[in-house]
């Protein structure tokens, strides 16, 4: 069909094949009442109801019909002319007006359908005053009110039909959107719980394998004048390994830490410090200052993480002798302030993160302190060590659960074995 051809507005079986019996039993009837009644010329009246039904029978029989509008227009206009020669034997032809506005409503433009509807009707209401040698008011009623009964219920019904058609059309589209945004929602999630796990196997693992690594460099070195201490080194990494097995199978299963079961962030930091002074050689202390105030599970994982992969990077970058870890409550928050007398660094010179070299620690606090809520902020120089500050606002009303663990309030506490990281 031509694309700037309004399309003709689909009907059901049921209405086609009624409008179908209705053509075919009104010119049965105008046939066999011109051969019952003795009218004139009863031949030429069978033959034009013969006519105007065999015209009218192809049309559905026409895929062209069906189709195109301007097509059925056409085959319109031939049953038409069929009918106004049966209209102008017989004045029972009339009845087939009815129908014929139907078909005129229903497969022509509405301008043009309205004229055909119209003249129909003065057709119909011309040839009975004809056929009766007499006009009436009341011979155009009939014609007149059917006309409007047609125009009015085909209208209607393609009001009520583009109607349908429109919410047919939002709900596949909101449909489409629905499913967009399950889509969407999916691989957001998908992109959360690769993050979290990427933070969570830098802030355990790869900081766990790291100290491994050097507690086994440090027995290696030891073993031919100190065996007992490399034995003592070997005991470290061995340890250090059945922490981070416990670590991974808990960040598996979005549990707490096992740093954090059971015992308070103050206690989880303050063994934190001693571990890493005990297993690296580097005199860490821990201070605590002001009441404890409650925070969120989550928000306690990401301090300790955070504390952990500062003391890592001290460790293995900074070539401190000392470094303090300060658990503080100035107002309205709870903050860790890590600080060493390193080496320092330019922090606006961080190399890009790597594979292989790592690079990732600053990169991951960062992320994980802001996505809930803190601020983290930085101060450093080359030769006067590093101070980093991580802090959360204080929520005095406990909060329910997170995703790394059970709801929390004031929390009593945990215990802590921490993994040295990369540094950024």
């Amino acid at each position: 069909m031509n694309a700037n051809t309004p399309s003709v507005t689909p009907t059901t079986r049921t209405l086609a094949w009624c409008l179908h019996l209705l053509i075919a039993g009104l010119l049965v009837l105008a046939a066999v009442r011109a051969l019952a009644d003795g009218l004139p010329h009863p031949g030429w009246i069978v033959a034009a109801a013969a006519a105007c039904a065999a015209v009218y029978g192809a049309g559905p029989a026409l895929p062209r019909v069906r189709a195109s509008r301007p097509a059925a227009a056409r085959w319109l206009a031939a049953v038409g002319a069929m009918w106004l020669v049966l209209l102008a034997l017989s004045a029972d032809g009339v009845w087939v007006a009815f129908p014929l506005y139907f078909l005129q409503l229903h497969l022509l433009a509405r301008r043009t359908a309205l004229a055909a509807v119209a003249g129909t009707a003065l057709a119909a209401i011309g040839a009975y005053a004809v056929h009766t040698g007499s006009f009436a008011p009341a011979m155009a009623i009939g014609p007149a009110l059917g006309a409007a009964v047609a125009v009015a219920v085909v209208w209607g019904y393609q009001t009520l039909y583009r109607e349908s058609e429109q919410r047919r059309r939002l709900i596949e589209e909101l449909t489409a959107t629905r499913a967009d945004l399950a889509e969407a929602q999916h691989t957001a999630g998908v992109l959360a719980e690769r993050e979290r796990l990427a933070r969570e196997i830098h802030d355990t693992l790869a900081q766990g394998l790291t100290s491994i690594q050097l507690l086994l460099r440090a027995a290696e070195r030891a073993l031919p004048q100190a065996p007992e201490n490399a034995a003592r080194f070997v005991g470290q990494a061995r340890q250090a390994s059945v922490d981070n097995l416990a670590e991974a199978r808990r960040f598996v299963a979005a549990l707490t830490p096992p740093a954090l079961d059971g015992s308070s962030l103050a206690d989880a930091l303050e063994r934190l410090c001693a571990t890493t002074a005990a297993r690296h050689g580097i005199a860490v202390r821990f201070r605590l200052t002001g009441d404890p105030r409650p925070l969120p599970t989550a928000q306690e994982v990401a301090l300790l993480r955070t504390a952990q992969s500062a003391l890592a990077n001290t460790v293995r970058h900074a070539g401190a002798t000392t470094a303090e870890v300060t658990l503080g409550h100035p107002a309205g928050q709870v903050a860790v302030h890590i600080t060493d007398d390193g080496t320092g660094f330019d922090p606006s010179r961080l190399p890009e993160p790597d594979p292989q070299s790592g690079g990732f620690g600053l990169m991951a606090m960062r992320t994980r302190i802001h996505s809930l809520g803190g601020t983290l902020t930085l101060d450093s120089a080359p030769g006067r060590g590093t101070a980093l500050t991580a802090a959360f606002p204080a929520d005095p009303v406990p909060r329910t659960a997170s995703p790394l663990g059970p709801a929390a309030g004031p929390r009593t506490p945990v215990r802590t074995h921490p993994e040295p990281e990369a540094r950024p």
